[in-house]
């Protein structure tokens, strides 16, 4: 699918605006629920240094010139570039550009043959950077949100019959044997846990897949003490809730929902989380 086609963020992308040294400056608080690491010259020479496939053919001052505009246009909505930043440094850049595929296709995209394409591709770069380069988490983490988005728009149980759950259980485990302080990574193993005992119960989902609903709120709560401001992991503990046990859990539910609504969204992206719960919210 040709970016150009990619709808425009749907909100005042200037209250996202990290121009100049207000990138880093706030950098780990728009990364708390992720931990990539700010891409400073010297971060990248650490990087090429321990995975030289990762070599760009630009310089490396060049280079993180070109992810820090990459990671600017992520986090005020331009996902579009973006993506085309990051792709024209190679391989450094894929986690950038995984990432902003990823959002774009999950909150606005609507074709669905155009959202399984995107996310279809988002998987074979983080594949060939799980290749390359092993011990980044988030070449495994952005790869699990790939599959697992591309699991929900074609239904969970036909992912799970494809072998996709397996896939995303692995590698989000993966990901928390690198860092396990990766927030996002809980989330999704929390959400994973729950999909499966929602699409296939209890007991098959505990024998076949090991999943719990233990395991799934630990994740869940883990997750909120890593980033206790996250609106995506309220929303995510409150449909694995209702997933695992339905009415039981609605209130609960409920309250994590109004939580999420009230947050204060520091980027494009948290923005769009919060849109998402008031919107549950008005339904």
């Amino acid at each position: 699918m040709a970016k150009t086609s990619w709808k425009p963020f749907p909100h005042p992308a200037a209250d996202y605006d990290f121009a100049g040294a207000d990138l880093q400056k706030h950098w780990l608080r728009l990364h708390q629920g992720d931990r990539e690491p700010y891409p400073a010259p010297a971060q990248l020479k650490k990087l090429v240094a321990a995975h030289p496939d990762l070599v760009p053919a630009k310089p490396l001052d060049k280079a993180a010139e070109i992810l820090q505009a990459a990671w600017r246009a992520y986090h005020r909505g331009d996902f579009a570039d973006a993506v085309d930043l990051g792709l024209s440094v190679g391989r450094l850049g894929f986690n950038v550009a995984n990432k902003s595929a990823n959002i774009y296709a999950t909150y606005l995209e609507r074709a669905r043959k155009s959202k399984l394409a995107i996310l279809q591709e988002t998987a074979r770069r983080a594949e060939e950077l799980q290749a390359r380069a092993p011990s980044l988490p988030n070449a495994w983490y952005l790869y699990a949100q790939a599959l697992g988005r591309y699991a929900q728009e074609v239904s969970v149980a036909s992912a799970l019959a494809e072998g996709l759950g397996g896939k995303i259980k692995t590698a989000l485990e993966r990901t928390l044997a690198l860092d396990a302080r990766h927030a996002d990574a809980h989330i999704a193993l929390g959400a994973w846990h729950a999909e499966v005992i929602d699409k296939i119960g209890g007991l098959i989902g505990r024998v076949t897949y090991g999943a719990s609903q233990d395991a799934a709120v630990k994740h869940f709560e883990t997750a909120r003490k890593l980033n206790p401001d996250s609106a995506i992991a309220r929303i995510e503990y409150a449909n694995g809730l209702v997933m695992m046990s339905g009415e039981a859990e609605m209130a609960r539910a409920t309250r994590l929902y109004q939580d999420a609504a009230k947050c204060t969204p520091h980027d494009a992206m948290e923005r769009l989380d919060v849109e998402l719960a008031r919107a549950e919210l008005a339904d």
